[in-house]
């Protein structure tokens, strides 16, 4: 069997590749990502989604793909807003022993349903 040499990634695949603006092109996809989610789960169609985010049909088109190169993440957040979610931002010092600070995007977990035990 060969052996292959390989470099273990970041957390932030952007940087990996060596994007500039990687910490925002992360924040970007992971807001994207949690607002796909909340469409799907509310099984809204893109017309209605469109009415919510007071956007374009075609630009609803084109965040559902996960293109998040025409919004800012000012405006990603304003649609989560939109979509009932509030958003905290929380500002700390970095730990001394990392090299550099970077951006993290929480979601709180889905809740689990239970199904009931039949007797």
């Amino acid at each position: 069997m060969k052996n292959f040499d390989y470099e273990e990634g970041s957390e932030n695949v952007f940087a990996d590749v060596g994007l500039p603006n990687a910490e925002e092109l992360k924040t970007k996809t992971l807001l994207v990502i949690e607002i796909k989610r909340i469409v799907k789960q509310r099984k809204l169609k893109q017309i209605e989604i469109a009415e919510i985010l007071e956007i374009l049909q075609p630009k609803v088109s084109s965040l559902l793909k996960r293109k998040s190169s025409g919004f800012s993440t000012e405006r990603l957040m304003r649609f989560l807003n939109a979509l009932d979610q509030d958003i905290d931002i929380t500002i700390k010092p970095k730990p001394k022993n990392r090299k550099e600070a970077y951006i993290s995007v929480s979601f709180p977990q889905p809740a689990v349903k239970i199904a009931p035990k039949s007797i």
